[in-house]
């Protein structure tokens, strides 16, 4: 059995990582409450990292010189110097060589996790078919539309923007898209009140029942490539350009049997590392570290 040696020296790497999963803040950035949450869950963490590099699975894992150094390089690149990267560690109570070993400490716990994972039993036919089955809606996809859209608000407070104007002003486009709608984009950027504007006014692909009633009714009517007459919501108005069509689908079984097998897969492998996890025995020294 694999004994750890001095296995303080990770802990503050442990307690940066757990600090920038919660919060995307190393831990001198913390506030006090933030601090011991993230302290608690560095605890968590490593005493059961502990728990299973303590297991007979770890005493065959061998880490490889180059994965240690690839994953030690890409956490240096990410500083622009030297001094910058040194900095950093040292306010993290952290050296080169203390991140090599949390590093290495790292690596071997997932590659002990990964073997334990490796367990798992191979997903056959039977069961991706009845998931397919038990869980249809995830293969119907419904009719989706390339939408794109130009907006003038109804203000009172705005001359430009009164009842009267604003219809005038969203008629003059929309004359305008009806004789060159290729001018769609530049149009919207132009005069849209929609922050769509800056992306020629696009919305994207939109299913049924997501825009306002009176838009989504127009949008659903129109052939690819089509422009709208003017329509009117509770915001304002509007011209509608469906770009383009992406009729409803069923996938098959045939096609959905990749997504499946490899979904059906991932939660095997979690299921069997969380059993091997729950039956690993407790060290009678848990609780020292972090100053407990």
């Amino acid at each position: 059995m694999e004994t750890l040696e001095k296995p303080v020296r990770a802990e503050p790497y442990v307690l940066l990582r757990a600090s920038l999963a919660l919060f995307r803040k190393a831990p001198d950035k913390l506030t006090p409450a933030e601090l011991k949450q993230a302290e608690a869950q560095a605890r968590n963490e490593y005493r059961l990292e502990s728990r299973v590099l303590n297991a007979p699975e770890a005493a065959s894992v061998i880490i490889p010189e180059r994965e240690l150094q690839t994953a030690y390089k890409e956490i240096r690149d990410r500083y622009e110097d030297e001094g910058a990267f040194l900095s950093e560690l040292a306010k993290n109570r952290l050296t080169e060589a203390s991140l090599r070993e949390a590093i290495y400490r790292q690596c071997k716990v997932n590659a002990v996790l990964e073997s334990v994972a490796a367990r798992s039993p191979e997903v056959n036919e039977v069961e991706i078919g009845i998931y397919y089955h038990l869980h249809a809606e995830q293969f119907n996809r419904p009719e989706l539309r390339d939408a794109c859209h130009i907006f003038i608000s109804i203000n009172p407070d705005f001359p430009e923007n009164t009842r009267e104007n604003a219809w005038d002003r969203i008629q003059d486009i929309c004359t305008r898209l009806h004789k060159k709608p290729h001018k769609f984009a530049e149009l919207a950027l132009k005069y849209s009140e929609c922050p769509t504007s800056l992306n020629g006014g696009l919305l994207g692909k939109v299913p049924r029942g997501k825009l306002y009633p009176e838009l989504d009714a127009v949008l659903f009517s129109l052939k690819a490539g089509e422009v709208s007459d003017v329509v009117e919501s509770e915001i304002g108005f509007h011209v509608l350009l469906c770009k383009q069509i992406h009729r409803a689908e069923t996938i098959s079984l045939k096609n959905a049997t990749p997504k499946i097998r490899q979904l059906m897969k991932e939660r095997y492998r979690r299921n069997c590392q969380r059993a091997w996890l729950a039956n690993l025995p407790v060290a009678e020294t848990e609780g020292n570290s972090y100053g407990e």
